[in-house]
């Protein structure tokens, strides 16, 4: 089992449950855009849904819902599925900031200290995906050397477009 409250050195990280769904709401209601692209507008049942989603031959021990915070207050959501789509890559599931902290290279450095951590567990890649059209996004994890696969998935209102990236092997 991972120790994911090690996944940031800056922030403090654990697990979200139903009790943060109102922080969760809230820093996803401050992202408009973010659902003009990727509907539907967040609900707190919808966050309750994503929570539990899991793609299909996926455990609830593959799952982590996740906070980041910063003061005892949360400052990024981070949904992680640990060897998807293969054992070696972790899925990204969605990752968003508060509004407040954007801009400021706190989201590049959530990122690239959890990528940092999933090397030195022994995963080979990350993957993600975003919504066609949201140049915001796309800018984003571009910024964070990820690259568009050659895969599109068609969802309930949106494409999404997969990226993904390699991580560099911790040597021992």
């Amino acid at each position: 089992m991972l120790q994911l409250n090690q996944l940031s050195d800056t922030y403090e990280v654990r697990r979200l449950g139903r009790s943060d769904v109102p922080a969760v709401l809230a820093l996803c209601q401050g992202n408009p855009l973010y659902y003009e692209y990727c509907p539907p507008m967040p609900s707190r049942e919808g966050i309750l849904q994503d929570m539990e989603a899991l793609p299909r031959g996926k455990a609830k021990e593959d799952k982590n819902y996740l906070g980041f915070f910063c003061r005892g207050k949360l400052a990024a959501v981070m949904d992680l599925i640990l060897g998807y789509p293969k054992r070696e890559t972790v899925w990204i599931g969605f990752f968003m900031m508060e509004k407040t902290l954007q801009g400021q290279g706190n989201g590049s450095r959530m990122i690239a200290e959890a990528c940092g951590f999933f090397s030195e567990q022994g995963y080979e890649r990350v993957e993600l995906a975003y919504a066609k059209g949201n140049e915001q996004s796309s800018h984003f994890w571009r910024k964070n050397q990820f690259l568009e696969t050659d895969r599109q998935v068609s969802c309930d209102g949106f494409t999404a477009v997969v990226m993904g990236k390699w991580l560099e092997k911790k040597s021992s």
